[in-house]
């Protein structure tokens, strides 16, 4: 009998068991398993290789399904109570006879999908057992279509969980907590099996359906993924007349809906998308199209008006520009025909077949002489970092993401967009982070509960904003740059919300986050879960060293402007795979991570890498008969400001933003703060002391005695300071 029922709810539920079952049988096994659905009990009880002893949440007993199949005898389970040491002792005893147990350490049926609260309970028990831990990840779709799998059960590789003898009792449960959540994440993380970024799309779409509302922009009008799903076939099939398969196409628009579709046309058609920065002005874009070697670039023509992008686009030689306002001339009957007739019916016919780790999208960082470096991020990369991501954060389709960040930005550009794609969330997209008024509008219009920005950002937010703004907020995300304590006191004051912080970089997008069960103040969190760190020590730095990580999210590598298409994989003096961030990082006891410093010449102003290089050179351009060298300053509000030491007694920021006109760089090449001296130290092989010039910008004596001398005119530069 039990076995006809067995193959019966196997058969119903279709349910697919993944993983290497031999740890399964071992004497002293416990089972730990996440919990998506009510029938969660049944599903391990009945359809794994063993029969377990399935402990399962008091109240679910008077559930019906779940009551039958214990009445039955169809599976041996047991309600417990977490908390109760008696649960803990029948489940020693069950362990002690040699039968294998299955526990659920949430306590309860998960929200979303990330790793919730741990019962101490769960860890005392794996603790005083010694026993086997097996990790299993129970993977629920919401809907499933034909013979598609409805449910995976995951079997990971089996663990222990030994910590500290040296701590106290409580300590140790703290501790083995904290483990067994990470032991979660990571089973979570690594269930997941990468593939197109447009096949994981149309799988939301066969989830959520298409009449879902998924997305908005400043004209308000909500799109569904059925819209996304019809405009970006269209878009593919636009894009393949002037474009070839894998070739690079940049992407030269604005946060609006019409770019989110041509960027899913863009993986419906097998091209890559390079984002261009329209803010990096002619040099920037042009060394980004040289680097990354782009023949056509898409964008729009309202888009190039209103932000007056006219002399950009003049610029690009060599490359063909294709206008989204086209699109609807060009699509003749025919195409229509095959549109409505065929392509909207069955997308994944028609859709290019691309493997995990082809190039999904190149970004690009800031590099020396304004010249930037592309980034080749994965299919498999950008999923990863958005499965990191929902692991640690309860993102639901009851939320909706405010993202003002240009998608440009790696911060915006997966956790922002393909984040809320993927998994079910809505997205506002607004056109411009610099709206301080308009943005907290929004918020309060358009009841949004996930708000991304930098420190810089939010803090003109909440100057701007009424006190009720942001009342149906429950996370508020800074990345980009480090969070300014004055911007954290005043959410907190203000609006009752406490920011957390992250950190990445565009080379592997987010690394770490702070979260509601992981906060500490003054830190960025802890690793996300799939990835591996290490510390390169750094010759003067006591505490801390270099941040190396590795991991699924990494990108492939760059391509840079002496070899330009040419993806160069990624390394560091750890080996392949590894990337250095350039940060030097601190890791406590408890795996949260401090940003000491950086060790790399650069600066991030509002979240925009500036190189202290550029700015010499533009002050040798303005000055080129005196000496120059640039540092950085933190800031009291802990943004970062340039300030530049010059032997130049004249030299005022007017001449250097000439200059920078003239070499094409950015405006933010031009130093901040000046500050004469009679001569630029230098070491002993003739490099500028950069370590002393540093230390002259931290003496507070020095730099208020330089800002009284350039307010009263005799040798600081009253303006810069």
């Amino acid at each position: 009998m039990r076995a006809v029922v067995r193959f019966c709810v196997r058969l119903s539920c279709g349910v697919r068991v993944l993983g290497e079952p031999a740890p399964l049988f071992g004497r002293r096994v416990i089972l730990l398993a996440n919990h998506p659905g009510i029938s969660d009990a049944v599903l391990l009880g009945m359809c794994l290789p063993v029969s377990p002893v399935v402990l399962f949440p008091r109240e679910e007993l008077r559930h019906g399904v779940v009551r039958w199949f214990s009445r039955m005898r169809l599976f041996e389970g047991h309600a417990w109570d977490m908390s109760d040491p008696m649960t803990i002792k029948r489940a020693m005893r069950l362990l002690e006879a040699g039968r294998p147990v299955a526990v659920f350490p949430e306590g309860r049926i998960e929200r979303a999908a990330n790793v919730m609260k741990i019962y101490e309970g769960a860890a005392l028990l794996a603790m005083k057992s010694g026993a086997t831990l097996v990790p299993v990840h129970i993977e629920r779709p919401s809907r499933s279509r034909g013979l598609r799998t409805k449910v995976r059960i995951h079997i990971q590789a089996p663990t222990h969980l030994d910590p500290s003898p040296a701590a106290g009792p409580r300590a140790r449960r703290e501790a083995g907590s904290r483990e067994l959540a990470r032991i979660m994440r990571n089973a979570a993380f690594q269930s997941h099996v990468p593939e197109g970024l447009f096949d994981r799309f149309l799988d939301a779409v066969a989830r959520e359906g298409r009449r879902t509302e998924i997305i908005e922009d400043a004209n308000e009008r909500p799109g569904t993924y059925g819209s996304l799903l019809k405009a970006s076939l269209a878009l593919s099939r636009w894009i393949r007349r002037h474009t070839r398969e894998s070739e690079s196409v940049g992407l030269l628009l604005p946060n609006m809906i019409a770019s989110v579709n041509m960027l899913l046309a863009l993986q419906c058609s097998g091209r890559v998308a390079a984002m261009l920065n329209y803010t990096s002005g002619v040099q920037g874009v042009r060394a980004a199209q040289a680097t990354a070697c782009l023949r056509t670039v898409v964008t729009s023509r309202a888009f190039v008006d209103q932000a007056g992008l006219q002399p950009l686009i003049d610029a690009l030689d060599g490359v063909r520009v294709l206008y989204l306002e086209d699109v609807r001339r060009e699509f003749g009957p025919w195409d229509r025909v095959w549109l409505f007739g065929f392509a909207i019916w069955w997308p994944r016919l028609v859709r290019a077949r691309v493997g995990p780790h082809d190039t999904a999208a190149i970004l690009f960082t800031s590099g020396s002489e304004g010249q930037p470096k592309g980034v080749a991020l994965s299919h498999a990369g950008l999923q990863a970092n958005i499965r990191q991501i929902a692991t640690v954060l309860d993102f639901t389709p009851a939320d909706k993401v405010l993202n003002a960040l240009p998608m440009y930005h790696a911060y915006s550009f997966a956790a922002g967009v393909w984040l809320c794609l993927l998994t079910g969330v809505k997205l506002f997209l607004y056109v411009s982070p610099l709206r301080y008024r308009a943005i907290p509008e929004i918020a309060y219009r358009r009841d949004a509960t996930y708000l991304f920005g930098t420190s810089t950002f939010l803090g003109f937010y909440a100057r701007h904003a009424h006190a009720g703004d942001f009342g149906t907020l429950r996370y508020v995300i800074s990345g980009g740059e480090k969070l300014g304590e004055d911007v954290t006191r005043l959410w907190l004051e203000k609006f009752g919300l406490r920011i957390l912080e992250g950190y990445g970089a565009t080379e592997c997008t987010v690394i770490s986050l702070s979260t509601p069960l992981g906060f500490r103040s003054g830190c960025v969190g802890r690793l996300l879960p799939g990835l591996e760190a290490r510390l390169e020590p750094v010759h003067g730095i006591e505490k801390g060293g270099v941040l190396h990580v590795r991991g699924a999210a990494v990108m492939l590598g760059y391509i840079t402007e002496d070899m330009p298409g040419i993806v160069q994989p990624v390394s560091s003096a750890f080996g392949e795979g590894w990337y250095r961030t350039g940060d030097v990082v601190d890791v406590d006891a408890e795996g949260f991570l401090r940003i000491v410093g950086r060790v790399r010449r650069f600066a991030k102003i509002a979240g925009e890498m500036v190189s202290l290089d550029q700015v010499e050179r533009v002050a040798a351009a303005a000055s080129p008969e005196c000496a120059h060298a640039a540092v950085l300053k933190l800031e009291a509000s802990g943004g970062e400001t340039t300030v530049l030491f010059t032997t130049d007694r004249v030299l005022d920021r007017r001449r250097l933003a000439q200059a920078a006109r003239g070499l094409g760089a950015q405006d933010l090449a031009v130093a901040r703060n000046i500050i004469r001296l009679p001569e630029i130290p230098l070491l002993g092989n003739g490099k500028t002391d950069y370590v002393r010039l540093m230390d002259m910008v931290s003496d507070t004596a020095f730099w208020s005695l330089r800002v009284a001398e350039g307010e009263s005119g005799r040798g600081g530069d009253a303006e810069g300071s």
